[in-house]
């Protein structure tokens, strides 16, 4: 085990992780600046693809990592028929979920069952497919949604905050089933599909669209909201949720129900992106 990985194990997650959801919404003005500054020169981040391309225009750091985009920096691939991705990053991995276990990297697996923190809810994405999808600091943090859906249910899983660097993904068992994270369940003209969005230390708050900031706080126990009878019908593309800093999402389809294109580890992609098309 490296030094890195055995940090992950006893550095205080939860703790570090306020610390830093406070920082990054200081407006002290050198503070959040310093902060700014550095992530745009370190990663070269591309201002000119946001709505507000000045980078210190903004009111603390969180907001310029949430910033949002020009109407035309993304579009939606041409193709009805296209699964889109929901998010800009890089693949971790993607493909067919065989007998409910999902690959995670090289000598790594988690089930479906554990990621969504039920057995039930778990059945009809036993033999189907996933993509799940590295989001680096240099990314917009805005996640989409891959098809119109319905929303049915979110369930927020307790658990730890492990790094999703690639790493702690290739070195720490079932990272993303231990990891706290939000499971939000749609229903879609083609059947059920999810989107998981998987915290991670430092950077493990979560907002959502319907419900606004979901983590923190965080859980102690599973968390489950239904939202039947709602109709909250979201379009193909539109704005789900958002990382207030990055992560990982991951998205699961039914037997069936989707042909995922090939997609090679870390190769990048973006929001809007096909990311494969519905079988039907």
């Amino acid at each position: 085990m490296t030094f890195n990985v055995l940090l992950q194990y006893i550095l205080p997650h939860r703790f570090l992780s306020r610390i830093v959801y406070w920082a990054t919404r200081w407006t002290f003005k050198p503070w959040k600046n310093f902060l700014i500054t550095k992530i745009v020169s370190s990663y070269n981040v591309d201002m000119a693809e946001a709505a507000q391309p000045d980078p210190l225009a903004y009111q603390h750091f969180n907001a310029f990592f949430t910033r949002k985009l020009r109407p035309d920096a993304r579009k939606a691939d041409d193709s009805a028929h296209s699964v889109l991705s929901p998010a800009d990053g890089k693949i971790s991995q993607s493909g067919a979920i065989v007998d409910g276990r999902i690959f995670q990297a090289k000598g790594q697996e988690y089930t479906a069952a554990e990621l969504l923190g039920d057995e039930n809810a778990a059945t009809p994405y036993r033999n189907g497919s996933f993509a799940t999808i590295y989001l680096s600091p240099r990314d917009y943090h805005r996640v989409h949604m891959p098809l119109a859906g319905r929303l049915k249910e979110t369930v927020h899983v307790p658990g730890r905050i492990f790094s999703v660097a690639p790493f702690a993904v290739e070195a720490i068992p079932r990272l993303f089933a231990r990891n706290e994270r939000l499971v939000c369940h749609f229903e879609g003209e083609h059947g059920p599909f999810v989107v998981v969005m998987v915290g991670a230390i430092l950077v493990s708050s979560v907002a959502t669209v319907w419900d606004g900031l979901v983590i923190p706080p965080y859980a102690s126990h599973i968390r489950r909201k239904s939202f039947e009878g709602q109709n909250i019908t979201l379009e193909r593309f539109a704005e789900m949720a958002r990382f207030n800093m990055g992560s990982t999402v991951i998205v699961l389809f039914p037997e069936g129900a989707v042909r995922l294109d090939a997609w090679a580890s870390q190769q990048a992609l973006r929001v809007g992106q096909r990311l494969g098309q519905l079988s039907s």
